[in-house]
Parts: structure tokens; sequence; C-alpha cells
């Protein structure tokens, strides 16, 4: 015993020098599902696929958020790249290209690693709502894409994204791909932000066969933002419209996944479809076309399609049925997002059209939603 006493200690000494942090099994299981509250990739057995639940944020009942996540551990060394979703919980597509590409995944004939990290935002998506319900203020909502890395004494939010970043996430991640959708009553383009000013940024937007490509220098407090910040090559594909799955655009971000996968050497696939065959439009700034009155609006223009000055996008009506207001575009581009609510306020986004802008190509424009 006392043998067995000295070489675990001396093992946590060498971790502890190493900088690297074991896993931690909490002892509890989940359906079957082993809970752990600290991931290190190192430790888990090569050549196989490992599902566990996160031992997530204490809620204000006592009680514990989980998040599930999945390993596919190679038999050889290589990169590790992680596959988020759920970080908004009215966000569902990307769940199905997580469970998807994971599943086509074969552990004996990879090299590195693959992380896949679902529902992190559990109480959002329990609610199919974008952002995180508390309890605070008889029902506060606070958006868990704008607190990442995240804080050890902050809010419910902040203290989420501290613990998935820094014993989740931290140390087993080489690169991130990091899905998200448009919020509930949008529709989005196949389409991937990233800060092309970084080169292997740019290699990992060109490897999805998507429509468009925005060259966005990123916004503080998103996980995208946390991993560049950090020194980790990270981009954020949207996977069309929020609350349903998107098939057309869930399978091109598979084919996505696969290409990053090929690039890395994870698996010993070819490169597919990438950007370039899928003739992407890139641009680099955004128009945002919102309504000036209350009303019925009816677009004119689909989500992809090309738009130039002064064509007609949308018109509004009101309950009588008269016309009170056309929108025109302002820049030549194509449509990004599009509402796909039908009645609006004032203010409320009707479309956003990709553009290329001369202000933007030096040090890049970045992307604000229209609820900040």
């Amino acid at each position: 015993m006392r043998r067995f006493r000295f070489a675990f200690a001396m093992m946590l000494i060498c971790l502890a020098a190493s900088g690297r942090a074991a896993t931690v099994y909490t002892g509890d299981v989940i359906d079957g599902v082993r809970v752990v509250s600290a991931l290190d990739v190192s430790d888990l057995e090569a050549g196989k696929k490992h599902r566990f639940l996160f031992q997530g944020v204490e809620m204000a009942t006592g009680q514990r958020w989980y998040v599930p996540f999945m390993v596919a551990k190679g038999v050889n060394p290589g990169k590790k790249v992680l596959l988020s979703a759920g970080v908004h919980g009215d966000e569902l597509s990307p769940t199905d290209v997580l469970q998807r590409s994971f599943a086509e995944l074969d552990p004996a004939r990879m090299s590195g690693t693959v992380l896949a990290v679902l529902d992190i935002a559990r109480p959002a998506m329990e609610q199919i709502r974008r952002k995180w319900p508390t309890p605070v203020w008889g029902g506060k909502l606070l958006d868990l894409n704008r607190v990442w890395p995240g804080r050890e004494d902050g809010n419910v939010a902040q203290r989420q994204a501290w613990l998935v970043w820094n014993r989740l996430f931290k140390g087993n991640v080489d690169a991130a791909l990091e899905f998200h959708t448009g919020a509930t009553g949008t529709d989005f383009a196949l389409f991937v932000f990233a800060d092309l000013r970084k080169p292997e940024n740019r290699s990992l937007a060109e490897l999805f066969p998507v429509a468009q490509i925005k060259d966005d220098a990123g916004y503080s407090g998103t996980l995208e933002t946390a991993f560049m910040e950090a020194g980790i090559p990270a981009i954020t594909p949207e996977v069309g419209g929020g609350r349903s799955f998107d098939r057309p655009k869930i399978e091109a971000c598979v084919e996505g996944v696969r290409n990053v996968l090929a690039h890395y050497g994870v698996t010993e696939r070819k490169v597919g479809r990438t950007a370039d065959q899928a003739q992407a439009f890139v641009g680099n700034d955004m128009e945002a076309i919102r309504a000036s009155r209350g009303g019925f609006v009816e677009t004119l223009v689909t989500a992809g399609a090309k738009v130039s000055t002064g064509q007609t996008v949308a018109i509004q009506r009101n309950s009588f049925g008269d016309v009170v207001e056309e929108y025109k575009a302002g820049v030549d581009g194509v449509v990004a997002i599009l509402t796909t609510d039908a009645l609006l306020e004032p203010g409320s986004r009707i479309v956003e059209i990709l553009t290329k802008s001369p202000k933007c190509e030096k040090d890049g424009c970045t992307y604000r939603e229209e609820d900040e």
C-alpha cells in the first residue's frame, strides 16, 4: 500500500511538473455514461471511441448541468481537433453535424484525436432558446457566446464557460471548428466566419464547401475569438437557421469536417470539395437592412442570392394591406442572413448582405448581431 501511495504521489508530481492535468472521474455514472470534472485526452485508451458527461456549472438548486462529449482517439499521435455545438440553445443543425461526423470516425485508422462537445448551453438547449435562462431578476437571459473564456467567480454563464474552457478544452485542442446557426426567426446561407489574416484560419475556412466566407476580425467573448487569442486556429461555420435540421447545409459541413481531418492527417481520407469548388463568395463586411416601420414584411430575395445596389429586397405592408415601405440594397453582394419572421418591429433586421468593403481590407471588420 505504501508503495502504491508513493507511486501515485510521484505520478501527480510528474503531471504537475509537466503542466498537464489528469482526467478526473467524479465516480458518478448517468445512464451508463461516466462523469468527469476534468479531461486529459492523453489519459484515454488509444484506438477507441469514448463518451462522457462533463460536470458543468452548479445551478441555484445545487444541481449540476452536464455537458455530453465524445472522444475518438487514434492509434497514432497527431492533431487534436475540436468540434463544438450548442453554445446557443436554438442551434440544432450543428448537433447533427457533430453526430454524423463522429459516427464516420474509425480510431483504429486515425492519427490524433477528435473531441466532439455538444449541448454546452444545456438549459438553453432544453428550452430551444438562444440564451441561457437564469433565475436572476426573475428570469435573466445570458449569451454564453459573449463570455469566453469565462470567469471562475462570475455569473452562471461565465462560470460554465470557465469550467468548459479550463477543464475540458485546455490542453486538448489544437484547432477548433465552432458550429452555429442563425437565431430563431432567421435563415443563414451556408457560411463561415474566419479571420483570414491568420493563414491557418484561411486554410480551415477554405476546406469547407460553403457558399460564403466572411473575413472577420473576431468579436471578444465569442468562443472562436477566445481560441484565436489563445493561439489556436478556429473558425465558425454557420449551418443555416435555428430550431430545425437543414439537411443540405449539414451534409456540406460534414464534408468540411472530413476535409479538415484529412488536411491534418487525422484520417486517411483525401480532401474533397472545398470552398473553391463551391465558388464561395468571400466578403469582409455586412450591410444590415432593418425595418423602419412596424408591419408585415415580404422578402423578395433568398439566402445566398446575389443583389445589387438599389435592388428592392423586401416590402412591408400594414394591417390593411397597404405598402408602407420598400427596402433596397445599399451595396453589391450576396444575401447572407434573411428574416423568416413576417411581422417585424422597427429596428428589426430584415436582410444582411455580405459585401466587399475597402474600409475592412487592412484591419478587418467585426460582425455584431442585431440584439447587441
